[in-house]
């Protein structure tokens, strides 16, 4: 009998009162079963934004953390060794990881934002060097942007440079908030990847 059917017939088999169980739900998920994905989802979503919260705090940023957890979850399934701890923890630990990424982002970016401000402002610049950098990046971003879908490209033009907040991108496109943040997550990375950016 193949895994496949091994493993839904032990989820077939478990009372009906105890379900399945995350280990279980991660096996099948790691077979690229969609609906394990969904059970998964419903059985540790609460646990996982719980501790999302407590590192991060801010709302909107947990919510983007949330997202990008389950995605990795999603991809990373395979990487499950049962051997090595239960799939609860597993997910936890690749939470954690996350979220503190998150705060140390953001704080790093908040230290650079400080050192900008108590640089010395009447200190020279070369303004030609400036606008021939800007110029520069500027025909980068557009190169980048045309490796895109068109779905990716609309939403970080929306996002990025036309100012919109993520609820507001997806009432504009008419569509569910989750897809514009998968959307935006996938379209950034590769934007980075194509202008070598690291980190």
């Amino acid at each position: 009998m193949p895994e496949r059917e091994r493993a839904l017939q032990s989820l077939q088999s478990t009372p009906r009162d105890v379900g399945p169980t995350a280990d279980d739900l991660l096996a099948l998920v790691a077979r690229g079963d969609e609906a394990a994905f969904e059970r998964l989802y419903d059985v540790v979503s609460g646990s996982v934004f719980g501790l999302i919260r407590r590192v991060v705090r801010d709302q909107a940023q947990s919510e983007e953390v949330f997202q990008e957890v389950m995605l990795e979850v999603w991809r990373t399934a395979t990487r499950f060794d049962p051997e090595r701890g239960s799939a609860t923890t597993w997910i936890l630990t690749l939470t954690h990881r996350r979220a503190v990424d998150r705060v140390r982002s953001a704080q790093a970016a908040s230290h650079r934002e400080d050192r900008a401000a108590r640089l010395d402002p009447a200190r020279p610049f070369d303004e030609v060097s400036e606008q021939v950098n800007g110029k520069l990046e500027q025909r980068q971003v557009r190169r980048c942007l045309s490796f895109l879908t068109e779905l990716q490209r609309e939403s970080v033009l929306l996002a990025y440079y036309q100012g919109y907040s993520y609820p507001e991108v997806a009432s504009l496109l008419g569509i569910p908030l989750g897809t514009v943040k998968t959307r935006m997550r996938d379209g950034l990375i590769r934007l980075r990847d194509c202008m070598g950016v690291t980190g």
